[in-house]
């Protein structure tokens, strides 16, 4: 008898389940259906209120332009220094003290003019030391000479007389050239930008703060460093548009160097632009935006990068389309091309005159209706 309980027992469960199942299951579907008739009418009632037509189709407010074609520019842009062509580092020749300056910063000056003088009285002494004897040495020679005329004496006493006052003047032309030596003059027409030179100071090339720089601003250029890859998208004549952002100020030039060495260490070239015109606003060392335009498109679609949506490996836009009476949200697959500037080349999938959507897009699903 204890063998039988257990699947009694079971059975008797079976029995009960089976029992309510269908019943319950009716009833909490009716149940449903009597809530979603109340939320019906709910709904019904406050659309009345709200003066809401259920069946009027919803209209998604979008701004849409016709797709034109237009002149595209991709550039490859990098930065750049001004640089004076007329820009230089002016020490005296020979290393020595500074006695006399006869300019200040800021004066502009021309090629030749003297700038500074250092100590010379070392050389200034020879001179004196030999001066003498060179007046000597002319007497003597131009004695012998009248002589010589009147055929009285040697023509060896001559020539000795003569050889010694020569002599003595190469040494003082020597030591002259050695005083020459000790000015310091501009070597081109410019402004004094900087003067590191001071009276009594030692000056020499190799001091860390020159003694006078000079800088013409009539010629300037734009040095840049450029990327290996470009080397063949780069040449000179090519047009080049300089910025300038500490002034905002924009200015087109001509490529009028490219380097052929490529620098190991950088992997770069060495690109120059003259700068036109004369531009008081432009400094020495002054960075610059350099733009080069390394293709052109003069028909091209273009549509700004940030209306272009992406789903897997796919680009779309969305058009508006007049279907019927309404106009219509489509979907476009597209290609691009080259991207500069915020905005895409569009290779395929537009053409001229379609409703490009400009505003809204993104809220937009295939087939809803909108309106301009």
């Amino acid at each position: 008898m204890n063998m039988f309980k257990p699947a009694a027992f079971l059975m008797a469960i079976a029995l009960v389940i089976a029992s309510c199942g269908p019943k319950d299951k009716t009833k909490e579907l009716n149940d449903l259906k009597a809530q979603r008739a109340d939320l019906d009418g709910k709904i019904a009632m406050l659309e009345k209120e709200l003066n809401i037509n259920p069946n009027e189709v919803k209209v998604r407010k979008v701004v849409f332009t016709d797709v034109v074609a237009a002149p595209y520019q991709h550039y490859i842009e990098m930065q750049g220094l001004v640089d004076a062509e007329n820009n230089v580092v002016v020490a005296p020749q020979i290393p020595g003290l500074l006695t006399k300056i006869y300019v200040n910063e800021g004066d502009v000056v021309s090629a030749g003019q003297l700038l500074a003088e250092t100590d010379n009285s070392a050389y200034q002494a020879q001179i004196a030391a030999i001066q003498p004897q060179l007046e000597m040495a002319v007497d003597v020679y131009n004695r012998q000479k009248r002589l010589w005329d009147q055929k009285i004496g040697s023509e060896v006493q001559l020539l000795q007389a003569e050889t010694q006052k020569n002599a003595l003047q190469k040494q003082i032309n020597a030591i002259q050239a050695q005083i020459e030596l000790t000015k310091v003059k501009a070597p081109i027409s410019g402004v004094i930008d900087h003067m590191g030179a001071r009276l009594g100071q030692f000056a020499s090339p190799q001091n860390p703060d020159p003694c006078f720089r000079i800088v013409n601003l009539a010629s300037l250029k734009v040095k840049s460093e450029v990327a290996e890859t470009y080397a063949s998208k780069i040449k000179k004549g090519d047009k080049v548009s300089l910025y300038f952002p500490d002034v905002n100020q924009t200015l087109d030039a001509t490529i009028s160097f490219t380097a052929k060495f490529i620098s190991p260490l950088t992997r770069t070239f060495t690109v120059e632009a003259k700068v036109p015109g004369s531009n008081e606003f432009l400094r020495p060392n002054m960075v610059s935006v350099v733009k080069v335009i390394d293709y052109v498109n003069p028909t091209a679609i273009v549509v700004p990068i940030n209306l272009i949506q992406n789903e897997s490996n796919s680009q779309y836009v969305y058009v508006a389309s007049f279907e019927g009476s309404n106009w219509v949200a489509r979907r476009r697959a597209i290609t691009i091309g080259s991207v500069y500037g915020g905005n895409a080349e569009v290779l395929s999938g537009l053409s001229v005159g379609d409703k490009l959507i400009t505003t809204g897009a993104s809220e937009l699903t295939e087939g809803m209706a909108v309106e301009n």
